[in-house]
């Protein structure tokens, strides 16, 4: 933020990553935001928007805690989901029929956990129709990887992104705030980001994040016809070899990475402990849930059963994914599978 010849060289690096970030998502770079994270992009978002224009907030059921516990916070509104994860547009119709005074909706591009894929232009005709003076907020953290941004942004007045979701740094990410898209900032002080986000730059996350990101668009059609065939052979694996195993969520719903599924008869954390002595990496939901005793928010609102949830494990395939680790995946899951049902059985 100086004026000296170091400052303006780390200025000059901050504006092409803004360029080239904008390029891959299909925005003005005057509309990058950067930020610490995509939970402070998506708290900017939602917040913001009510501090700024009054009102309240709606969301799905099925959002990441960034979202979900804005919304709560503030006593919003949220709008329940469909088996597949996917909003739910009539329901979502209803409540925005029933809360004039809806400032911003936020509905995922990508769930999380289960992998689902909402269709934002279907729920953009939804906001315009009953709500046309709210914005719409996607979280799209876990939809770089996996889809074409370029398709997402028109739908969309603010668009979150974290950069460790596809190859970059952790702490950096950003916030596409489009031009009627007006915030109040959730940090103040210096000023920086066109007063949208105060703080010191992250100079070296934040250029990281936008090859990182230049890097992913530039491959990622390959990627997603590779990762989405081994993630098909192991989920068909698991279902060969392992009885009562469940695929959460049809893959016409998900995109390509998203290994989620459901086992009869086990606990998910005596599994995950097995596997992950034998080092194969998975969760029961959301990596910064891990160590919660609950069944997973988002499968309650899918309408899975408490029984089922509690055997739920989600595994996340991506571009360091090998046939052999699909392999031993499948052999480790189904071998801690039947010792834990042997165990059960004698008890």
């Amino acid at each position: 933020s100086g004026s000296h010849r170091f400052a303006r060289e780390a200025r000059r690096a901050i504006d092409e990553a803004r360029d080239v970030v904008a390029a891959v998502i299909g925005c003005r770079p005057g509309e990058v935001v950067f930020t610490g994270s995509g939970t402070e992009a998506d708290n900017t978002a939602v917040l913001g928007s009510v501090a700024r224009r009054g009102g309240t907030a709606v969301c799905s059921a099925t959002e990441h805690h960034a979202v979900l516990e804005c919304v709560h916070q503030i006593g919003g509104h949220v709008v329940g989901v469909r088996a597949t994860g996917e909003i739910d547009l009539e329901a979502l119709a209803a409540t925005l029929d029933a809360a004039p005074d809806t400032t911003v909706v936020s509905v995922m591009a990508v769930n999380n956990e289960v992998g689902t894929i909402n269709d934002l232009a279907a729920v953009r005709k939804v906001v315009r129709r009953y709500a046309p003076n709210a914005l719409l907020h996607t979280d799209a953290v876990q939809a770089a990887s996996w889809l074409d941004l370029r398709a997402i942004t028109p739908h969309v007045d603010f668009l979150s992104l974290s950069a460790h979701k596809f190859g970059g740094p952790k702490g950096v990410g950003l916030l596409v705030a489009r031009d009627r898209a007006q915030f109040a900032p959730t940090l103040i002080g210096g000023g920086q980001e066109a007063e949208r986000r105060s703080g010191t730059h992250n100079v070296g996350g934040i250029v990281a994040m936008a090859e990182a990101l230049r890097l992913t668009d530039a491959s990622r059609e390959v990627d997603v016809a590779r990762i989405g065939s081994l993630r098909d052979r192991l989920v068909d694996g698991l279902l060969a070899c392992v009885p009562g195993l469940h695929e959460t969520v049809a893959r016409e719903h998900k995109v390509a990475g998203a290994a989620h599924v459901c086992i009869e008869g086990i606990e998910n954390e005596a599994l995950l402990f097995m596997l992950d002595e034998a080092f194969v990496c998975a969760s029961a939901a959301a990596a910064c849930a891990a160590g919660a005793m609950e069944p997973s928010h988002v499968l309650a609102a899918m309408g899975v059963s408490r029984d089922l949830a509690f055997g739920a494990v989600r595994f996340s395939l991506g571009v360091t994914s090998t046939d052999a680790d699909v392999d031993r995946g499948i052999e480790v899951v189904a071998g801690a599978v039947q010792r834990l049902r042997r165990v059960r059985v004698q008890s």
